[in-house]
């Protein structure tokens, strides 16, 4: 078993067990291992963002939290492949594109070597131009949409007359091609509609 499946493993353990601990001596002996080698690649999972957690005590020990992951998905070398493209696509004015690393990195991680080694290959030749939208522009949107929460926005018209709007977002979408994201939105706030307006540019 190489680092990438014992990682992978670990996890597994973890979630099948969870929320009960498992101790670092218990782990190191059912992956034949030290537990040097254990306790590091705990903690390289902790800092990739994965919610394995450790406690202190006589009945403490490494555990995962169950509300905070999702169960395994197996995928295929294609379905593998799919997802990576999409997430190397997905520009810095992509909605929600900042959790696109650190899936990458997880998805990389729970792949074989030779599927790992096709993923990151793929990733490593998809490059994108620069997109128009602000980051700070992008997470006001996301966060509306998320939360449902009112946004002001500055709309022109057709004429090019400008206002200050109330908007509720209702939803984004982008045209085939186009590399441009739009906010479907409802004026003048809850009850306005999904639809009921045409769409704006979040930026």
């Amino acid at each position: 078993m190489n680092r990438t499946e014992r990682l992978y493993a670990l996890v597994e353990e973890l979630r099948a067990i969870a929320p009960r601990p498992r101790t670092v001596g218990w782990l190191a002996t059912r992956f034949e291992v030290s537990a040097r080698t254990v306790q590091r690649d705990l903690q390289a999972l902790m800092a990739s963002g994965t919610p394995v957690r450790c406690e202190a005590g006589r009945r403490g020990g490494w555990f995962i939290d169950p509300a905070m992951t999702l169960p395994p998905v197996n995928l295929t070398s294609e379905e593998a492949l799919a997802v990576a493209a999409a997430l190397a696509g997905a520009e810095s004015s992509t909605p929600f594109s900042s959790g696109a690393p650190g899936a990458m990195r997880k998805l990389a991680a729970a792949l074989s070597a030779d599927a790992a080694s096709s993923v990151r290959d793929l990733a490593s030749r998809i490059h994108l131009l620069p997109g128009r939208t602000s980051a700070g522009v992008l997470r006001i949107v996301e966060l509306g949409v998320l939360e449902r929460k009112l946004l002001r926005i500055r709309y022109a018209d057709a004429a090019g007359c400008e206002s200050s709007r109330l908007v509720e977002p209702g939803g984004l979408l982008c045209a085939e091609g186009a590399g441009t994201w739009w906010a479907g939105a409802g004026f003048g706030g809850p009850g306005g509609g999904f639809g009921s307006t045409g769409s704006g540019r979040p930026s």
